[in-house]
């Protein structure tokens, strides 16, 4: 991994006239605003489609791209929808806000009249896409139409017999929605070949995009309803246990997910044949992949379902290092960072030196218990990714006004921060200047941004996913203070 710095920044944040970030034009200004900055990684959020709750971590699908994300002006050019149309719906009216419900409300009714248009246009490219794609699409596109069919209620309340994906049932309701079931499979279609001209332009400024695989999929989602052998479940589809993690920095009870967990055993068997064809499919969509929750492929903390918290669980052993050796076999070598935060166990950090996967360092958890702390840059190797905060943490300034007066007078001593320099400024300064081979710094933090602009607060509800940036605050002067900064610490060349 090479010396490089990179911001991270959910696509979702963007600005765009349609109250929720895309991968059109705003997101190509933004990498251009990236290569001024000096930066070479834009790191980004899961992109998959989002249910209840708006967590890109809990996606209805772990191939499918989120229909969020489709620039509806690129529709536009191609004479799919009107201006005019695009402009009838209510969007929102906060440009700092993500409002989801009425984004939920306006972008499917949007992408409806262009699918309606797509009808008489040249097929060839959509039918090379959906032949390409069947394995994943043609069930995904099946569960969104009876969703959609069903009130979007889960799929563990359909009837019985598509419940259960009874032969009869699947061919009987692929008769019924056969309009529906084409209108999902053409929304991915439109993500992903807007995506592949996206990634084209990052990477043609020499940015690569660091994306974010979550360990677990969704309990409501194509992935389990289709393939339900995968999974700890009983006969019926109940989870016999689900996924969290115990008591710890975040939550006094731990986290409950809820997220169904793997049978290894039966992975095993089949050679891991799903998992390493969803990481080959994270590897097509970015240059380098985020394993969320690494740990869990070295032990993993199962909760008896049902349960109100997560302080009943216990700890089961993972695939371990056999996993990664057979999907090297497999793949051949992939980028990847491992998420490996929180407390570790010695399983976990022997599979971190197996690997030889980089790790990630957070500076916001370096200050708080002396200098025996790991996250204190002196600990560091150079195989790791450097933070100040990331999407789950407050932002630094945040932070600052939280934290003990102790720990932010210990963080400006060890950081060797002069009286004026502000605090989120110390920070990134540090982390570029550690040894870490990868620096990344949340834009929220760039931007000396308060407790306001935090992305998301885990074991909450209600408030999160929704920070959206200020175009107007990307100013030439801020990308000029980063561009010098990476270039003296060596993350670029002058």
């Amino acid at each position: 991994m090479a010396r490089s710095a990179g911001v991270l920044l959910s696509i979702t944040s963007l600005p765009s006239p349609y109250g929720i970030g895309t991968i059109g034009k705003e997101a190509r200004a933004f990498a251009d605003y990236l290569k001024k900055a000096g930066q070479t990684v834009w790191q980004i959020l899961p992109v998959g489609p989002t249910s209840y709750g708006d967590s890109p971590y809990q996606a209805f699908s772990t191939y499918a791209g989120n229909p969020y994300l489709i620039d509806l002006d690129m529709l536009c050019e191609e004479g799919l929808i009107t201006k005019e149309q695009l402009d009838s719906f209510d969007w929102g009216s906060n440009p700092a806000q993500v409002d989801y419900e009425k984004i939920y409300n306006a972008r499917f009714p949007a992408l409806r009249i262009a699918f309606e248009n797509f009808k008489k246009a040249d097929q060839k490219a959509y039918l090379k896409f959906t032949r390409q794609n069947s394995k994943w699409l043609k069930n995904y596109a099946l569960f969104m139409a009876l969703k959609n069919k069903f009130n979007m209620t889960s799929w563990t309340e359909w009837p019985e017999d598509i419940k259960m994906r009874e032969d009869s049932a699947v061919r009987r309701w692929e008769r019924k929605l056969r309009n529906e079931i084409r209108f999902w499979k053409f929304v991915q279609f439109k993500f992903y070949e807007q995506w592949e001209s996206f990634r084209a332009y990052v990477n043609g400024l020499g940015i690569k995009i660091l994306g974010d695989m979550p360990i677990y999929v969704a309990m409501d989602s194509a992935d389990t309803w289709a393939n339900p052998e995968l999974f700890q479940l009983y006969d019926d589809g109940d989870p016999i246990a689900v996924a969290g993690c115990p008591p710890d920095y975040f939550s006094a009870t731990g986290q409950l997910w809820g997220n169904p967990l793997y049978d290894w055993d039966y992975l095993k068997e089949t050679g891991y044949e799903w998992w390493f064809e969803r990481i080959a499919a994270a590897s097509r969509l970015y240059d380098i992949t985020r394993i969320d929750h690494f740990r869990a492929f070295a032990s993993y903390y199962s909760i008896p379902y049902p349960a109100e918290n997560a302080i009943n669980g216990k700890w089961v052993e993972g695939p371990r290092i056999q996993f990664f050796r057979m999907m090297e076999e497999a793949l051949g070598k992939i980028e990847i960072v491992a998420e490996d935060l929180g407390t570790l166990t010695p399983d976990v950090t022997e599979l971190m030196e197996q690997t030889g996967y980089p790790g990630m360092k957070v500076l916001e958890f370096a200050f708080d218990s002396g200098e025996e702390n790991d996250y204190l840059p002196h600990k560091y190797t150079n195989n790791c990714v450097v933070y100040t905060g990331t999407h789950d943490n407050d932002t630094v300034m945040g932070w600052v006004e939280t934290a003990k007066q102790s720990d932010i007078d210990y963080a400006r001593s060890y950081c060797k921060m002069p009286p004026d320099e502000p605090f989120n400024w110390g920070l990134i300064r540090t982390a570029y200047e550690s040894k870490a081979d990868m620096a990344i710094v949340p834009i929220q933090d760039i931007l000396g941004l308060g407790k306001d602009a935090r992305m998301n607060t885990p074991s909450t509800t209600g408030a999160n996913w929704a920070w959206r940036v200020d175009a107007n605050a990307l100013t030439e002067e801020l990308a000029d203070k980063l561009k010098t900064l990476s270039v003296r610490t060596g993350r670029m060349e002058d």
